[in-house]
């Protein structure tokens, strides 16, 4: 057994372990664990250094948890895009992927709960289920694998998945979108990142939200991943009591860079059933930004994104930069609030391009050739731990 594995076992785990380790109520326990099952593994657990502390609300229940039954279950409707259980298909050339329903900390803030913790939600009929889904669909390029924590499953399992996809001539990107670099950076090992050189490209999407993350251990995990050829990128969720200020947030960032992880995504908290004490007003989010940007690195301004409730996928949200126009010109603002005129273009309306003989003759060409794609293997479900 890997010492991550391990470490899993040692994991606050169950209504007994939150009344033993931080003597909650017995019926309040049984309650919040029933709600959205518990985990809090020995490394994230010695992060915490104070009751009610940022690393404290992100990984222990609380009662106002059960306070909130307004929000959905599925607030952005992925249900509606699955077209078969482990596949959601919501933009034209990617597809979310889920591979496992596990996770080595279970986030009080999860906008996936009603999958997450519970077992009976993936397993290998499914996972075949998507990997045949992607196969099938050409536009296709781009697979987001996630879950759950896809590196919860072992390095035969994962490896098994990625060699099918790989196997797929239209697949062209993978990203592994996975918290383990912050909550169990055990987790990347030598092995592991061995084993994905050889499934390149492959991305990693991680998820820090303060900068108490940033530990040692986070920054080693990092290095390993950058050095075995994974661009790292983050995506932050903006909570309240967490990370709701600019300065938490610039030191946040400007940490992240330093550990060659690039910021991608400031999310606005999601609509979820039980987390809506986390949501800020979103003119909380255009602060942050508005503090962001040109007082750190443009390598450290992420996007700041609301995943858009019922399915509207990720919109942008920006500070207001454009002030106006004045006749052709544009009256836009700086960081430091500074009044400038840029003289716009005038568009000038294109006639359609004449397509070539050489070209018309290349295109019928491709288009007659047509590839066959490889079955794949039956994959199986086995995840690194059970207690």
């Amino acid at each position: 057994m890997e010492l991550w594995q391990e470490m899993l076992r040692q994991s606050v785990d169950s209504a007994k372990d939150l009344i033993d380790r931080f003597d909650f109520d017995p019926a309040l326990a049984e309650r919040l664990n029933k709600l959205f099952h518990i985990r809090i593994n020995p490394y994230y657990l010695s992060l915490i250094r104070y009751p009610g502390d940022p690393i404290w609300l992100q990984c222990v229940p609380d009662k106002v948890e059960l306070e909130d039954d307004a929000a959905p279950e599925d607030p952005l409707n992925e249900e509606a895009d699955s077209p078969v259980p482990s596949i959601t298909h919501r933009y034209p050339d990617r597809v979310l992927f889920l591979v496992t329903s596990q996770c080595s900390m279970y986030c009080r803030f999860c906008t996936r709960k009603r999958k997450v913790s519970d077992s009976s939600k993936i397993n290998s009929k499914w996972i075949q289920g998507g990997i045949d889904y992607i196969a099938a669909h050409p536009e296709v390029r781009d697979v987001v694998l996630s879950g759950g924590d896809p590196l919860m499953v072992t390095d035969y399992v994962l490896e098994r998945i990625l060699a099918s996809l790989r196997a797929i001539p239209h697949v062209e990107i993978i990203r592994l979108g996975t918290k383990m670099p912050c909550v169990l950076p055990q987790r990347i090992t030598p092995k592991l990142c061995k084993m994905i050189r050889k499934y390149h490209p492959i991305y990693v999407n991680t998820h820090f939200n303060h900068p108490w993350e940033c530990t040692p251990e986070a920054e080693k995990a990092c290095a390993m991943l950058a050095d075995a050829g994974c661009p790292v990128g983050n995506q932050a969720v903006l909570m309240k009591g967490v990370n709701d200020d600019a300065d938490v947030m610039l030191e946040l960032h400007r940490k992240l860079v330093k550990m060659r992880v690039r910021p991608y995504y400031i999310y606005q908290a999601d609509l979820t059933k039980g987390t809506n004490h986390f949501r800020t007003p979103v003119s909380k989010g255009l602060e942050i930004m508005d503090k962001l940007r040109g007082h750190t690195s443009g390598l450290a301004v992420p996007y700041y994104v609301i995943d858009a409730p019922g399915g509207g996928g990720k919109i942008p949200i920006l500070p207001q930069y454009v002030l106006g126009r004045n006749g052709k010109d544009i009256i836009l603002r700086n960081f430091k609030y500074d009044i400038f005129t840029y003289p716009d273009v005038e568009e000038k309306e294109e006639q359609p391009r004449k397509q070539s003989t050489i070209e018309a003759k290349y295109r019928r060409k491709k288009s007659s050739t047509v590839k066959k794609t490889p079955e794949p293997e039956e994959i199986p479900v086995e995840v690194g731990v059970g207690k």
